[in-house]
């Protein structure tokens, strides 16, 4: 079973290529983080989890629904996360957590996706996007054919760089980057509500009409990518920025 958590949508992509690949099933963790609900589940083929990459991490919301729910059945387990560039040493606390959890680690898979973090960097334009998705297949087969096989996903070499960006680099990003209270609304906004539906956290709701964030947030840009008259702004940095959602996999095919 393929589970997976995205934001704006490049690591259900995945999850949705190596579902169709595999001949499995790829199941959304949004219901069960949004209302909290530990999930229950059962395979008897490998655990596939996907995700994206936070401060070359797992991010943290869907390590914590990882380390709360049941998941019966297969103990090998495979972790797939996109990222704009490189997981750092994610390796590491993924191995560790497959221990507490009782999983046999089966490796992880760096995918290179779309940037869609515009609270810091740029978001590419449509086809850009389109072309780096193209690059991303022949990895996402790769990675379908070592499932299918029972075999590890390939190691990489992890520098001291690496520790850096996994460990400090990643308490500093939390501590100091991930926070709501940036986030604004232009005259732009339509009411729609769909910033609020869209956050797994519930951290936005309308206030006269008008999204108000709350002090919960994961910075997973699924409001601001996913607004549909481009009226959410994080401060002046996302301000002339392409906003970015990937396609679901069944539209590309």
């Amino acid at each position: 079973m393929i589970v997976y958590f995205t934001g704006t949508g490049n690591s259900r992509y995945c999850a949705e290529f190596l579902a169709h690949a595999l001949g499995d099933e790829a199941v959304d963790s949004f219901r069960f983080i949004r209302d909290g609900i530990q999930a229950e589940l059962v395979s008897e083929t490998p655990w596939v989890f996907v995700a994206p990459t936070y401060g070359w991490q797992l991010p943290h919301i869907f390590a914590d629904f990882l380390r709360g729910g049941r998941f019966s059945g297969s103990r090998d387990t495979y972790f797939v996360m996109t990222c704009g560039s490189d997981i750092g040493n994610a390796g590491a606390k993924l191995a560790a957590l497959c221990a507490q959890k009782g999983f046999t680690y089966k490796g992880v898979l760096p995918v290179v996706m779309p940037e869609n973090y515009i609270a810091l960097f740029d978001a590419p334009g449509q086809e850009k996007a389109r072309k780096i998705i193209a690059a991303a297949k022949p990895t996402l087969e790769n990675g379908a054919a070592c499932i299918r096989d029972g075999r590890d996903f390939p190691t990489s070499k992890v520098g001291a760089i690496d520790k850096l960006k996994s460990g400090v680099a990643n308490a500093a990003f939390y501590r100091f980057i991930v926070k709501a209270k940036p986030f604004a609304v232009s005259d732009a906004c339509i009411s729609c509500g769909k910033c609020a539906d869209v956050c797994p956290l519930g951290n936005i709701r309308l206030g006269e009409g008008k999204p108000v964030w709350g002090a919960r947030c994961t910075h997973c840009m699924a409001c601001i990518c996913g607004c549909p008259t481009s009226a959410i702004e994080y401060g002046k940095t996302s301000r002339g920025k392409p906003r970015y959602q990937c396609p679901a996999y069944r539209e590309t095919v």
